[in-house]
């Protein structure tokens, strides 16, 4: 059965929507960019027909490096990063899990991925 889950950036001028299995894990990422983040992220990869962002383009940032394949987008008012276009499986997303209220991140299963040596 699918979950509906609802995020937002800290001062909510970046929100996003999905629907999605139960989530009882997130990804952490060792690349350069997440490390540095340390964001605990959806362990499942959205497809970009089931996530909404409701956000003013003014208000979302993009930041991509090296290959400019993945895109990390974040609130450019509060800086929270909220969500994630994957470099491995090209328009699917993932969303940051800390941007989910009623998610306890402290609660979760990490499962620690190692994007640093991807390539």
């Amino acid at each position: 059965m699918a979950h509906r889950y609802e995020g937002s950036c800290h001062c909510g001028k970046v929100r996003f929507a999905y629907e999605g299995e139960e989530i009882t894990s997130g990804i952490r990422c060792t690349c350069s960019i997440c490390r540095r983040k340390g964001a605990l992220m959806s362990s499942e990869a959205i497809p970009p027909d089931r996530l909404e962002i409701d956000a003013d383009p003014d208000d979302l940032g993009l930041y991509q490096f090296d290959s400019k394949i993945a895109r990390h987008y974040f609130c450019k008012t509060c800086g929270i990063y909220t969500h994630n276009e994957m470099l491995r499986i090209p328009g699917h997303f993932r969303v940051n899990l800390g941007c989910i209220e009623e998610v306890d991140t402290g609660a979760l299963e990490v499962i620690v991925f190692d994007g640093k040596n991807l390539l």
